[in-house]
């Protein structure tokens, strides 16, 4: 099962076991709740330590930060259910405790943490009908990894420098690092990547219903797998094309090779374009 569906899928998930819950413990030493209307965290986050913010219901929008702090927004919208029941939840994690984790939170038994959400009690039927939406607004910091994920809300990130990790199932993604590398993933909308540097190890971008379009550096030198059902395959990059040329399904060596670089789509195009 790949890692938006997993996602989807946390809520029914089975309570943690003795070492799970021992973690869990541990993490919450440095938890802060909020169930307030409007959320606001702004704090430090080192270089190249991590920021991860999980969300359930609504869109992820990451702007670049002006100063050297990071700062977290959020804003609760609805029409039914007690917007009161949705919490958020800040978390520190990573070694040192340097990381962050910021969740917004639907179900009285679920927790949530860098890895995502578990639910410990499947009968909690009190927030099934909240409809509460939740909007984040990150302004990230140079050099401060991202990890954002949402189910139900698209995810548009500019102003990332380092790292992407960006994942939802229904909604469009949409995500531009000046650094790298960057991963991506959704169900149903088209996936936009752009980064500087595609780091060293294998890159994956997927969705079903729609389209796929990457932009990389000119001197890439990559294996790259593209993928489609109903639509094209599409490249800039010259290509040693291994075992028949397929207009939908491309393996093919660029430059040098080296690491991997995945495309899957159904309903879509797959495009591979230089800046």
């Amino acid at each position: 099962m790949n890692r938006t569906l997993i996602l989807a899928a946390a809520l029914l998930a089975a309570a943690p076991n003795a070492d799970a819950q021992s973690r869990t413990s541990n993490r919450d030493r440095d938890r802060q709740v909020s169930t307030d209307r409007n959320f606001r965290w702004d704090g430090s986050i080192p270089s190249g330590s991590w920021l991860y913010v999980r969300n359930l219901n609504g869109p992820i929008r990451v702007e670049r930060g002006s100063g050297s702090r990071v700062e977290v927004t959020a804003e609760k919208k609805w029409r039914r259910g007690n917007s009161d029941d949705v919490r958020f939840e800040t978390r520190k994690t990573g070694r040192g405790g340097d990381d962050v984790v910021i969740c917004a939170i639907w179900y009285q038994d679920t927790d949530c943490d860098e890895d995502g959400y578990r639910n410990h009690n499947d009968n909690d039927g009190r927030n099934r009908n909240n409809d509460t939406e939740v909007s984040f607004v990150v302004r990230l910091p140079a050099g401060v990894k991202l990890d954002v994920s949402t189910v139900n809300g698209g995810l548009e990130i500019d102003g990332a420098s380092s790292t992407v990790e960006a994942h939802t199932v229904n909604g469009r993604v949409s995500a531009t690092s000046s650094g790298g590398p960057v991963n991506a993933g959704t169900v149903n909308g088209d996936v936009e990547v752009r980064m500087g540097s595609v780091g060293d190890a294998d890159l994956k971008f997927e969705t079903v219903n729609g389209s796929v379009r990457v932009i990389v550096p000119e001197n890439l030198n990559a294996e790259v797998d593209m993928r489609t059902v109903m639509g094209r395959v599409d490249s800039d990059f010259p290509m040693t094309v291994s075992g028949r040329i397929n207009p939908r399904h491309i393996r093919a060596t660029i430059g040098r090779g080296g690491r991997r670089l995945e495309f899957r789509t159904v309903n879509g195009s797959v495009e591979l374009r230089k800046p």
